[in-house]
């Protein structure tokens, strides 16, 4: 059974920094493009980045020139570097992947449980 477990949140200053990270194991074939969503109190997930196989990625505007995303291919792991935190970027963080559990199967979404970070002073 495949699962994504993500660490690294915790309470962090304004202007601070926080690296996210996302463990996948069990048993899978491949894993495409991953991704990082969080979820604000009483709002929608929201994407904030992802990035290819081939490690071109994509940014939310809000988070653009501040957070950083990147993959470890050898080790199936996600990573968030967030930069110049600001109190909206408090929310639950979620790792996505697209993963293909068996040879024979197409691609599935599968999601991390999340963690979160809160931004304050």
């Amino acid at each position: 059974q495949v699962q994504l477990v993500e660490s690294g949140g915790g309470l962090v200053q304004p202007g601070g920094s926080l690296r996210l990270s996302c463990a996948t194991s069990g048993s899978f074939f491949g894993i495409a493009a991953m991704r990082w969503y969080r979820q604000a109190p009483g709002e929608e997930r929201e994407w904030v980045a992802s990035i290819t196989t081939s490690d071109w990625t994509t940014y939310a505007n809000s988070v653009k020139g501040r957070f950083t995303i990147s993959r470890d291919n050898a080790n199936h792991s996600l990573y968030l570097q967030m930069n110049s935190l600001k109190p909206e970027d408090t929310a639950v963080y979620y790792c996505n992947a697209d993963i293909k559990p068996r040879p024979m199967d197409g691609l599935s979404a599968y999601w991390g449980q999340g963690t979160q970070v809160t931004v304050s002073s």
